[in-house]
Formats: structure tokens, C-alpha cells, sequence
């Protein structure tokens, strides 16, 4: 089923008793996210506030909030035409008439994707509009404690190239600072960011479009990690199957997409900052207050009964988790295409996707696997990845215990793990020694099995550990002293207990160890908690200014000062939530 807008979808998510509708009062402070989070950890429906405090317009949330919402938002024509697209790249260049006449349907699809100009009357998007103070009636979320404010937490950042006029549409959100003044949240590795960057060089304000809602191709294509030169409302088009609507602006500027619930204009001018967070984020931490451009707005287009679309991030599983799939299964049939040597890539949503990556790759003389994860890293927004692991083996990445067991049994520490310091760092990743500094490594694990792994560990006792228990075979969760009471216990491991533990690559000192029966759990607690660089601790030589490593590794994934907390609901919410819960559902 084709949605062109939100509605269409939230009709079809009725029919499938895929939403509920709340009518009791509730409160866009806290609250609201409150209800959103305990019924997505049930895997339960999307939800619709039809009556939110102080606001003018409902607000839906937990659209793609389960695996069958995502089904039923997309379905499977994008995939399988992502597929054909692939496949007859190789027998149509050069195109031959029987080439053509083979791929003729595929032909008529591609010719329905693009845009469409359509007029005012048949433009949504344009039956009200405010220029007095038109951020006034949002129902704008405050989703944690120590957030900065109400943010927009599912925005459609629509900008243009200030010289070539190509478009970027990505997800950036907005601290609401009052009726016409928001924060743009642009880090450094997103489109709307270069876009400003160069009109800033320029001495010019950039001119901004921020639509909420719209067909939810649209949504999902805001966060597509796509290459920069392709236009995120292409791809739009090319899930929905159809071309995209849009309007001209009556007061000027960007064209307008049509069936958005909301398009909000103005400017982002250069040189001005303002700080902006805290914010609970999808690492499920807080990121800081840091200061960013501010979006000055000047009107507001809305639909005459629009419905505030939201989304609540924070620990994973959220709804990033399975939008990240989708897009995923989306564009992995195009990655040998822009990667040569790739056969499969995976980024991990426990993680917050940039800290943890693996692929498989072709192997077909030696070390071309390096020169493919140097690809790799090179590639877009990969380029913020921390943690690359590649094999040769066929594995499903997805199943990262069975993908850690391959390479563990694969890899030689004297020349498969390379370390890079003083690398960009993802800017919610607090791991780093400053935002946006980090450092990255490489594991790799290709060809045949050089070691059995051990299941079990009968060593004895380490000395400083409290206890442990196995992740997979070949990889041992530890726990000991907190940071600050022995930030030295991974290096007393190393020197210490390092003959006990020579049968285990991979070591991980934690805070606890109960994790370790959960992939989520364990992929967001480990790998957002350490640094490559800083946090990987063997015994180490160089040769010809290359680092060899000795078994174990010992990675330190312990909370550390100067990270941020990690997030937690406020108890007086938890209570009040727990007192109304046959209210909201009565």
C-alpha cells in the first residue's frame, strides 16, 4: 500500500489496530515521553494525544515504533526495485535495444519517481498560516529531566547548496527557545552543515524550510545514509513509487511539499550561536550544551487540522532502531556499487549506529580487505564509524555473537588490528578527549580459523575481578572496581593475569556483567563506552612502525568522568504515569 501523506498511514494504522488514540489530558513536559517509552518497550501501538497540554495540534508518536509498522509504512516494492536497480546496472550500461526491451518495466517505474509542481488548491500544506509568533500551539516535547527545553524531535531539515543549488534533507533537531527561535542541531558530518558552512563563508544566511509529517517515505529518507550527491527527496519519490508532490512557497523561498503537516520557514543566519542541550539522545545519554546556529523562523504553514508528529529517543530499542533496519535492507543491494570489494554491510542501531560497523568483503589477494575497510571509512557518513570489523566469511552480520566468534577465530594480533588516533569523532559520541575527536580501529578477521575458542573459563581468579561471565566463545565479560577507584585495572590485567587469559582474544573489563545474555545490551553498553585509542589495552610491539599485539585484548568499557549521564526517568513521572495508566488507555 501507497501513503502519500500522514494521515493516509495513520488510517491504515486504525485499521490494523496499530494505534490508540489518548484523550485524557496529558502533559507534553516529561509525561507524554513517559507513555511513549513503556508502550514501545512493550511493542505496543502508535500512539495519538489527541488532548495535550497548552497546545493547538495532536501529537502522533511511535510511528515506526515495531517491525510490522515499518512493513506497513514501506512494504516490499522498495527493496525488490532497490534490487532490480542494482541488478540491470550491469546489462544496460551500454543499453542495448534487447537490454532495454528486458528491463522495461523497470523502466516505466524509474519514470515515475521525481518531482511534480502541483497548485495551491491542491496543496495542503497551505490552508493556514502563521507569521505572529508562529511557533506558538507546538506541541513541542520535553522528553528528559535535564533537557535544555522542548525540542522538535522529527523534523524534515530541508536546506539547498548556496552556490550549485543542490538539496539536502536531513534530521537535525531544534531546541524551541521561544515563538519564532530554535537551535539547529547540525553536526559536522550532515548535509544541512555543509550547506551552511558554505553560506556562512560567504557571509550569507541560509535559508531553511523544517516540514513536519508527510508521507512517511519522507520521514524515513531524512535519515537515509545516503551519499551527498543523492537527493534525499529522490528517494522519497522512490519509495513511495510515485513523484513527490510540491508547491511554490506564496511568500517565496523553498517549493513546499505538498502533504506535509507543517512547513516551517525562515533563516539561519552566520556567525551566531547559542547554546543548545542538554539533550537525552539515541546513545541513551545525555549530550552536552554545546553552542550551534540558530534558526530564525518567519512563517508557518499548516495544515487546517494538523497532527504534530514526535519521536522520544533515548537506550535503544527505539523507533531509530527500526527505521535504521529498513533503510538498511534498502541500500545494502547498492553497496559493492559505490564500494567495490563489499558484499555486505551492517551499522549497529544498538549502538547509535556510527560507533559500531562490520562488513564482508572480498578477499581475493592479500590485504585487500585493509584497502576495503580504508574504503569503508571513507565513505560518507561511515567515515564517524569508531569500531570496523571485516571478515571474508559469509556471516549474518545482524547476529553479532556468531560475527565476533568468525573474526576472534580469524584474526592474528600482530597484524590485523590497526588503531588510529586523532580521528573525527561522531558528535554525540562523548567518548573522545573533545567533541568531535576521537579515534577509530580496524578489525580484521578473513581466511582460515587460526584458533579454537574457548566456551568456558576455568583460569582461576583475576586479580581485582569480581566477576565474569561469557559473551560468546572467545570473548569474556569482567567486572572490578568502578573507573575512578582503579582507572590502572585493565593494564593490571594485561601484566597480571594476562598468562590466564592468553586463551581469550577479546577481554571486556564492565561496570557489571549481567548484560551479557542480551545483543542490545551488551552492544550498547560496550561500545559506547570506550575510545579505541585510550581504551584497548596488550602487550605491544613495533615493527617497521607497525603495532603488533599479544592475546588478550582488554578493552575498558566502564563509565568514565567526564562522560555523560546515561538516561534515566524522573521518579515523580514514573509515579504519575504508573497512577493514570487505565486513564490513558480507558
Amino acid at each position: 500500500m501507497r501513503f502519500d501523506n500522514l494521515r493516509s498511514f495513520l488510517e491504515a494504522l486504525r485499521k490494523e489496530n496499530e494505534l490508540q488514540v489518548i484523550s485524557a489530558p496529558v502533559d507534553p513536559y516529561l509525561e507524554l515521553a513517559e507513555i511513549h517509552r513503556r508502550v514501545i518497550d512493550e511493542g505496543g501501538p502508535a500512539l495519538l494525544f489527541t488532548n495535550v497540554k497548552g497546545a493547538s495540534f495532536p501529537v502522533v508518536t511511535n510511528l515506526f515504533g515495531t517491525s510490522r509498522r515499518v512493513d506497513l509504512a514501506f512494504g516490499p516494492r522498495p527493496e525488490q526495485l532497490m534490487k532490480q536497480i542494482v541488478g540491470a546496472v550491469d546489462t544496460l550500461v551500454p543499453p542495448t535495444p534487447k537490454a532495454l526491451w528486458q528491463q522495461r518495466q523497470l523502466i516505466v517505474d524509474l519514470l515515475k519517481i521525481g518531482i511534480k509542481n502541483v497548485s495551491p488548491d491542491s496543496a495542503p500544506i497551505l490552508q493556514q498560516c502563521k507569521t505572529d509568533s508562529p511557533l506558538d500551539g507546538l506541541p513541542v516535547l520535553t522528553s528528559w529531566q535535564e533537557d535544555g527545553g522542548p525540542f522538535v524531535t522529527l523534523p524534515l531539515v530541508y536546506t539547498e547548496h548556496p552556490e550549485n543549488g543542490h538539496h539536502n534533507l536531513g534530521m537535525y533537531r531544534m531546541q524551541v527557545y521561544d515563538a519564532k527561535t530554535t537551535g539547529m542541531h547540525w553536526q559536522i558530518h550532515k548535509g544541512g552543515g555543509f550547506h551552511y558552512h558554505e553560506a556562512e563563508k560567504r557571509g550569507e544566511a541560509l535559508p531553511v524550510t523544517v516540514f513536519l509529517g508527510g508521507p512517511p517515505a519522507l520521514i524515513a529518507s531524512a535519515i537515509a545514509p545516503v551519499p551527498e550527491h543523492l537527493p534525499e527527496l529522490l528517494l522519497t519519490s522512490l519509495i513511495v513509487g510515485q513523484k513527490l508532490p510540491m508547491v511554490q512557497n506564496p511568500h517565496g523561498g523553498h517549493r513546499l511539499v505538498a502533504e506535509a503537516e507543517f512547513a516551517i520557514s525562515g533563516s539561519v543566519a552566520p556567525y551566531l550561536r547559542r547554546p543548545e542541550g542538554p539533550f537525552g539522545d539515541h546513545y541513551g545519554y545525555y549530550s552536552l550544551t554545546h553552542d550551534f546556529p540558530v534558526f530564525e523562523v518567519s512563517h508557518m504553514w499548516h495544515r487546517k487540522d494538523a497532527i504534530y508528529p514526535a519521536t522520544i529517543v533515548g537506550k535503544p530499542r527505539q523507533e531509530d532502531y527500526y527505521l535504521g533496519e529498513f533503510l538498511q535492507r534498502l541500500l545494502s543491494p547498492a553497496f559493492p556499487m559505490a564500494m567495490p570489494g563489499v558484499k555486505d554491510l551492517w551499522t549497529y542501531a544498538e549502538t547509535g549506529f556510527h560507533p559500531l560497523a562490520a562488513a564482508i568483503v572480498r578477499d581475493s589477494y592479500s590485504r585487500e580487505a585493509l584497502g576495503t575497510a580504508f574504503r569503508i571509512l571513507g565513505e560518507g557518513q561511515l567515515t564517524l564509524t569508531k569500531f570496523l570489523i571485516v571478515t571474508d566469511q559469509h556471516v549474518e552480520l545482524e547476529r553479532f555473537p556468531k560475527l565476533l566468534e568468525t573474526v576472534l577465530e580469524r584474526f592474528d594480533p600482530l597484524r590485523d588490528l590497526f588503531i588510529f588516533d586523532h580521528t573525527s569523532h561522531d558528535t554525540l559520541d562523548y567518548t573522545g578527549d573533545r567533541l568531535n575527536h576521537g579515534s577509530k580501529a580496524v578489525l580484521l578477521g578473513v581466511g582460515e580459523p587460526q584458533r579454537q575458542l574457548p566456551a568456558v573459563y576455568d583460569g582461576g581468579e583475576l586479580p581485582g575481578i569480581r566477576s565474569l561471565a561469557v559473551y560468546c566463545r572467545g570473548c569474556l565479560v569482567v567486572s572490578g572496581a568502578a573507573y575512578e577507584e582503579d582507572p590502572l585495572l585493565p593494564q593490571h590485567l594485561v601484566e597480571q593475569a594476562g598468562d590466564r587469559l592468553g586463551d581469550w582474544p577479546l577481554v571486556i573489563l564492565a561496570d557489571d556483567t549481567s548484560f551479557v545474555k542480551d545483543q542490545t545490551a551488551f552492544l550498547w553498553t560496550v561500545f559506547t563506552r570506550f575510545n579505541p585509542a585510550g581504551d584497548i589495552y596488550a602487550h605491544t610491539q613495533v615493527n617497521r612502525h607497525h603495532i603488533g599485539y599479544r592475546l588478550p585484548l582488554v578493552i575498558d568499557a566502564r563509565m568514565k568522568p567526564g562522560y555523560p549521564d546515561e538516561l534515566f526517568p524522573r521518579e515523580d513521572i514514573v509515579e504519575l504515569v504508573d497512577r493514570r495508566w487505565k486513564e490513558y488507555f480507558s
